[in-house]
């Protein structure tokens, strides 16, 4: 039978997230795309002697999830190393790190399954620790992760990498290239010595040091693919400087061992190695493809590093760092534009997301919402702000995850003041705006649904989204950054059969959606994760 599906979905609960989001009972999948959506009994028409059938039992079906933004060998080292997101104090992340470190001594370390081309393999390393959560809010130093080690190098970043602790092995090892950085990237105590607390550019020497090689590499990113599966992730946008990932990504590809679509975006340093080889923006197959050129303004809330109009509540002093300062950036935004690609940038802080619209404005070689130009986080934009996001089309690229940190006595409450948090993360103004928004997770988990909750629950009721809205911005929203709308992002026919399948209603469970389970991932037509 010619037209017989490859598989049938039905039984089941189907959201196209279409406009309108109409629900279906089933849907036909042919060759890796989707042929007809129905009743079950209608769908089942175009069942052959060959065609799989699988039954959802009530479950919820929608459009596969895509992460506009995240790091995503990261992702994998959380899995590799220690992961101290788990941890709820500064002795905990200690304790995690002393089991790593006792894991590296004896051998086990997942770290050297790469053999030789991992550099990491003597260090003990630790990703996701979140003092803003601890009783104790204070970044680890010197003197904690000592006491892990003073024999092996010993790095704990914190979750969003604009901040990390070293041990006195580290400061020893890399004090020439400390000497180099900027001196309030490298703060110190009252004798001068450094606390062992390092930002922004003075963790790029760690960074690059344990930069593992393509074999650790590909660990890592299978590894988190895996993760990603179990998620209802069926697309990312990576974020990459200076790694292996997009070469492990491509042979995945050749190999058809790819379990997610891939939008790779490459740090502006690389830019004259892609124009020489000829990577434009969206060159690449169906499952990985090249993406924007990305730069940065300023650093995070976190680190007390992003750049604000006005100091920090709790320092205040202080008004963040230009990571690259505005001439920097206009000057890589035209160089880059006037090449054809897209072009995206971090900015957090209200001075920073100005910084790049004017750069978008009056620097770029090509209009900024044609070409999708993006920012990533926004996360405190003014209404000139948002206005001006909405009127040039611009993209923007945020983390709903990061709404965590906006409760009462949270982070931003902290760094910014009960008044200024208020204005954080307004996705409900970007919308009515018409600003194109995209959601992603920066790898801080990367966890769509986590993000979703978030979103719909935010702490304030005046930026909260529908589920729908929520969602759409998780699926259609981050398809859209990425120039795939025409074939991801919804459930209708002729898209990509890629599906999160999840084992409850998030509509349903508006306040608890988090909790939701995925029972089935599928990419291209085929069933990558099976968790029924």
């Amino acid at each position: 039978m010619t037209d017989a599906a490859d598989r049938l979905f039905v039984n089941g609960e189907i959201h196209t997230l279409a406009t309108p989001d109409e629900t279906h009972e089933a849907v036909a999948v042919r060759d890796g795309a989707v042929v007809r959506l129905g009743r079950s009994h209608e769908v089942r028409f175009l069942e052959g002697v060959d065609t799989e059938v699988i039954d959802l039992d009530g479950c919820v079906l929608l459009p596969g999830f895509v992460d506009a933004h995240t790091h995503l060998t990261t992702v994998g080292r959380y899995l590799v190393h220690a992961d101290l997101s788990v941890a709820d104090s500064p002795m905990e992340a200690v304790d995690l790190l002393a089991e790593r470190a006792a894991a590296v001594e004896d051998g086990n370390s997942d770290a050297s399954d790469g053999g030789s081309d991992d550099p990491a393999t003597d260090w003990v390393l630790g990703y996701g620790y979140d003092e803003s959560t601890w009783d104790d809010d204070r970044y680890l130093t010197r003197e904690d992760l000592d006491r892990v080690s003073t024999e092996r190098p010993v790095a704990a970043v914190r979750e969003d990498m604009h901040v990390a602790a070293v041990n006195g092995v580290v400061l020893d090892r890399f004090a020439d290239a400390l000497d180099s950085v900027p001196d309030e990237t490298v703060p110190t105590d009252d004798a001068g010595e450094p606390t062992g607390v390092l930002l922004e550019s003075a963790i790029d020497p760690i960074y690059e040091a344990v930069e593992p090689g393509p074999a650790a590499t590909r660990d890592l990113v299978t590894a988190a693919l895996d993760d990603c599966a179990a998620k209802g992730i069926t697309g990312f946008h990576d974020m990459v400087r200076n790694s292996h990932a997009p070469r492990v990504y491509r042979d995945l590809d050749a190999a058809d061992e790819l379990t997610a679509r891939v939008r790779i975006n490459y740090w502006s340093d690389h830019l004259d190695a892609l124009r020489e080889v000829g990577l434009t923006t969206n060159a690449g197959s169906d499952m990985a493809e090249t993406g924007a050129i990305k730069s940065y303004t300023d650093g995070s809330f976190g680190g007390r590093t992003a750049r604000l109009s006005e100091p920090y509540a709790d320092a205040p002093g202080e008004t963040g760092q230009w990571v690259v300062d505005p001439d920097e950036l206009a000057e890589t935004v035209a160089d880059a534009t006037g090449a054809g690609y897209q072009f995206t940038a971090h900015a957090i802080g209200d001075e920073a997301i100005d910084a790049v619209l004017d750069a978008y404005e009056e620097e770029s070689h090509t209009d900024p919402g044609a070409a999708r130009h993006r920012i990533e986080h926004v996360e405190l934009a003014d209404d000139a702000a948002i206005e001006r996001l909405a009127e040039t089309g611009v993209v923007a690229s945020v983390q709903p995850n990061f709404l965590k940190w906006a409760g009462a006595d949270g982070l931003y409450e902290g760094r910014l003041g009960p008044e200024r948090t208020a204005e954080t993360n307004r996705y409900r103004d970007m919308l009515d705006a018409g600003v194109h928004l995209a959601f992603g997770s920066d790898g801080m988990p990367m966890d769509p649904l986590l993000g979703v909750h978030h979103a719909v629950n935010a702490p304030a009721p005046a930026q909260r989204l529908t589920v729908t809205e929520a969602l759409r911005a998780y699926t259609r929203g981050a398809a859209y950054a990425g120039f795939d709308e025409d074939r991801l992002g919804t459930v209708e026919p002729g898209k990509c059969a890629d599906f999160a399948v999840l084992d409850a209603s998030p509509w349903e469970e508006s306040d608890a959606i988090r909790g939701v389970d995925v029972a089935m991932t599928v990419v291209d037509g085929e069933v990558v994760y099976d968790g029924r």
